[in-house]
């Protein structure tokens, strides 16, 4: 085989996975938000603090207080019956995730931003969630 035709094949067998990748990265993230979700829901506080990402868990050293704020600013989250994966965005190749999340809790529909940062290991931890009440997908 020529080399022009192996390395036209090896750039098309790259330029084939980057998508894969991307979305490998999505599915990921969601992965990471679904669990937290769950853990919140069922009172798992301990698998929902886990899954904070270090500077969330410096701001609150402990489950308990965790817990506590997350009672206090995203009741919704611990209430969500439904919630779908909006749009997302991956930058600086994959190290951060936004994902839009729509929930239905307390009643009423929410959305929430998440951001989700990759950590010295590899994994995916939640860095933060912005809450917006009664609204629709407007991208991020």
């Amino acid at each position: 085989m020529k080399l022009r035709t192996v390395l036209g094949l090896l750039l098309l067998t790259l330029i084939g996975a980057m998508p894969l990748r991307a979305e490998e990265t999505l599915d990921t993230a969601r992965a990471v938000i679904a669990r937290q979700i769950e853990a919140l829901t069922h009172g798992d506080d301990a698998t929902a603090y886990a899954l904070a990402a270090p500077g969330i868990r410096s701001l609150f050293p402990d489950q308990a207080r965790f817990s506590a704020m997350v009672s206090r600013s995203y009741a919704p989250l611990r209430k969500a019956g439904r919630y779908a994966f909006g749009r997302a965005r991956s930058v600086e190749d994959g190290a951060i995730v936004y994902q839009e999340v729509m929930i239905d809790g307390e009643g009423s529909d929410w959305t929430c931003v998440y951001e989700l940062r990759r950590q010295d290991d590899g994994e995916y931890r939640v860095n933060g969630v912005r809450l917006i009440k009664n609204t629709t997908s407007t991208g991020i």
